[in-house]
């Protein structure tokens, strides 16, 4: 969208471009809840979160929220998995980029070490866990799911050095139900199972879309009328 429409319509960004500002994005109540769970607990306690949803209903809107969040807060580390279909080897490879370790993927058990320990000064240090996202999960091999449980506790289970935030479609749900990772799915602490949105939702978010790029006298009826004549 040019300038010059911007201007017509008296809209500071186009509102239906990919790269939204992250205040244009309309949080629901269900929403809030589960960003304060993670905000106030998760990275105070440890332990794993999931949410889960069909594609295109605001799994990864979810995660840039709860990131763009965090990031504001003091001592607060936070890590994005940026490639889930990782075999084990570069799964750590990602891991000692994300949390500034220099690791050997050959030397699995150093890199273990290395982590834990890495974790657990800052958590002496901050009084909080990092905290890893990871988008599109679904994709992470059931060695990695492992590992990460292993990974992220220590004293027999007692200690919990990590927070993982997972985010995926029903294929995560259906891993988690394997016997292999049982263990795993029994400790999401905090769980956001998100539908796709009603004709009412549908209708708030283009209203507060619109309100938040600058057009404040929200959508017309007839124009609302047109965009679902066909819900």
């Amino acid at each position: 969208m040019s300038k010059k429409l911007l201007a017509l319509y008296g809209l500071k960004y186009n509102p239906f471009a990919p790269e939204l500002p992250t205040e244009a994005l309309l949080v629901t109540p269900k929403t809030e809840h589960f960003l304060w769970r993670i905000e106030h607990s998760l990275v105070r306690e440890g332990g794993f979160a999931l949410i889960s949803g069909e594609p295109g209903t605001g799994k990864s809107v979810t995660l840039r929220l709860l990131a763009e969040r965090l990031r504001r807060l003091p001592d607060v580390s936070v890590g994005v998995l940026t490639h889930p279909q990782s075999n084990l080897a570069d799964f750590y490879r990602e891991l000692g980029d994300i949390f500034a370790v220099s690791l050997q993927p050959h030397n699995r058990w150093g890199g273990f070490k290395a982590l834990r320990q890495r974790w657990l000064t800052h958590l002496e240090q901050t009084h909080l866990r990092p905290l890893m996202l990871i988008d599109e999960a679904q994709e992470l091999t059931l060695s990695v799911l492992c590992e990460l449980r292993l990974l992220s506790s220590a004293e027999f289970d007692s200690r919990l050095l990590l927070s993982v935030v997972f985010a995926g479609d029903q294929r995560l749900n259906d891993k988690l139900r394997r016997e292999e990772l049982v263990p795993l799915g029994s400790r999401m602490r905090t769980r956001l199972s998100i539908d796709y949105a009603s004709r009412e939702e549908l209708l708030e978010g283009l209203q507060h879309l619109l309100s938040s790029a600058g057009n404040a006298r929200g959508v017309p009826v007839s124009v609302r009328d047109r965009i679902f004549s066909r819900h």
